[in-house]
């Protein structure tokens, strides 16, 4: 199987304090990875550094075959490459049907894009329901959706989501993990998603990655983590 995303090497960390610490990581073309730890694990400073919202001490990352270790994030956006942010990341004061507009910006062909909005409106039907709707009035699960359809509005080849789950009911977060595994079969988008709740998220996965520290302590299938007994040691 070809490479969708690779890291080596990384480190990262704010002034002297090192967070994440020599970290070495393959993601296929076309697989759901999941990214597991502690709070303070490194988690969220690791996928930052590989978007380009920080700029690693040493290593590298490699979409695809092109380096693109510091890279702006601009140019990885243009590239194919997505961020969601832990917090939903709209724009509150804007609707639902602006906001995918925005998530379109990147788009030289600007007449893909009602059909890629006529999509994402099929895989979320609130979205489609509220479109008029002002962003920052709706619940957080109906805003997680909204973030990730902003992203999927430039057919993203990879997908990084940061704690989509964080913050919603139960419901919201399998409605969210399925929507997430429906990218992935439907759209053949190879994700990263980085996950506190291992119960939700490890059905959906195809290999799983455990931090703790900074540093990578499990690389492998995502069964095993099934095994409560076994997570705790991990964790």
């Amino acid at each position: 199987m070809s490479v969708s995303l690779s890291v080596a090497g990384l480190v990262a960390g704010y002034g002297k304090k090192r967070v994440v610490d020599g970290i070495d990581l393959t993601v296929d073309k076309g697989s759901i990875l999941l990214l597991l730890g502690h709070n303070g694990a490194g988690k969220t400073t690791f996928v930052r550094a590989l978007f380009g919202l920080m700029k690693p001490e040493a290593g590298t990352v490699r979409l695809g075959e092109q380096e693109i270790t510091g890279r702006s994030p601009a140019r990885n956006v243009a590239d194919g490459f997505a961020f969601v942010p832990q917090g939903h990341g709209v724009f509150r004061t804007l609707s639902v049907a602006d906001n995918l507009e925005l998530g379109g910006f990147a788009v030289h062909d600007r007449s893909l894009l009602p059909e890629r909005r006529e999509r994402i409106f099929a895989m979320f039907p609130i979205l489609a329901e509220r479109r008029a709707q002002l962003a920052g009035t709706m619940s957080g699960g109906q805003q997680q959706m909204l973030a990730i359809g902003i992203a999927l509005m430039h057919a993203p080849r990879f997908l990084v989501l940061d704690e989509p789950s964080i913050g919603l009911a139960p419901n919201l977060v399998d409605k969210v993990m399925q929507s997430v595994a429906q990218i992935n079969r439907e759209m053949g988008t190879t994700i990263l998603i980085v996950e506190q709740n291992v119960k939700a998220s490890l059905p959906i996965a195809h290999h799983a990655v455990v931090f703790k520290t900074g540093r990578k302590i499990y690389d492998g299938a995502p069964e095993p983590l099934s095994d409560h007994q076994r997570l705790m040691e991990l964790f």
